[in-house]
């Protein structure tokens, strides 16, 4: 036996030390190897490159709302009402999507306050089963405009969404109307309503409330569009341009207002809803 051989026995007797597997997290767009904490402490925003990570509706509101918000109860609907089985029954799917999330449903509601301005904030999260648009989130939005109107405060949307449920069918669709009717109800008491559209936001949320706020705001490089990018260029068989349905692009050509850096949104909110609650403004 060799020496090496000896020392490398005589070192292996010692143990590995344990390192913790979150430790880094690796930036989807630069690639560079990030501290966990430190891409926590930036919001989920990448300190190199800008990037904003996608997140849930736990660290949305606290990084939204103040201290002391109260999250509104989920609402209770069917599962599974078309009794819808792919490779695996739609109710086994809800199960393994709650159990890995913190809420019931892909739509959370919270009310509060935004730097001091009143305001009811619901999240989309996108690790819900890609965020899709079925009867429980639907049903959480109607609520959730109710209690603005309620409290007389604004309303805030995130969306991040791949569209809508396909294992609910049509009356997944059917909560393109019903929230389009709730956001009425919402215009006609005078209260305001902000869209911060997140990555990603398509499909039927899109094509409904995504796009029916009193302001359009989205964060930097937020993918945000109908179809997807390959059917629309089969479609009409034309090069897409660069950029094509991000953020950026969009505001350029007047389909968003704002793209807002996630440090900056809280504060942009809060504005927004101040002026928009006032009523000395003509």
């Amino acid at each position: 036996m060799s020496w090496i051989t000896k020392v490398r026995n005589s070192l292996g007797s010692l143990g590995k030390r344990d390192t913790p597997d979150n430790l880094w997290i690796k930036c989807p767009s630069c690639q560079e190897m990030v501290f966990t904490q430190a891409w926590e402490d930036n919001l989920s925003v990448c300190p190199r490159c800008e990037y904003h990570g996608r997140i849930g509706a736990q660290a949305r509101f606290a990084q939204v709302l103040d201290a002391g918000y109260a999250v509104l109860p989920a609402p209770s609907v069917p599962e599974n009402p078309l009794n819808f089985r792919d490779s695996k029954k739609y109710s086994d799917r809800l199960k393994a999507a709650r159990a890995a999330n913190p809420y019931p449903d892909a739509l959370t509601a919270a009310e509060g306050a935004i730097n001091g301005q009143p305001a009811v904030v619901a999240v989309q999260d996108f690790a819900f089963m890609g965020g899709s648009m079925g009867m429980a989130v639907g049903e959480a939005f109607v609520r959730a405009v109710e209690r603005a109107i309620e409290r007389r405060c604004g309303f805030v949307m995130f969306t991040a969404a791949g569209g809508a449920r396909m294992q609910e069918g049509i009356l997944s669709l059917m909560q393109m109307p019903k929230t389009t009717v709730a956001l009425r109800r919402l215009s006609r008491a005078g209260l305001p309503y902000l869209v911060v559209l997140t990555d990603p936001t398509t499909g039927g949320v899109t094509a409904s409330y995504a796009m029916l706020g009193d302001v359009q705001i989205a964060e930097p490089g937020a993918l945000i569009g109908f179809a997807g990018q390959r059917v629309i260029r089969d479609t009409i068989r034309e090069k897409l341009p660069e950029g094509f349905q991000r953020a950026e692009y969009l505001r350029e050509h007047g389909m968003v207002d704002l793209v807002v850096d996630r440090h900056e949104l809280k504060a942009t909110c809060a504005r927004l809803l101040d002026y928009l609650n006032r009523k000395d403004v003509a």
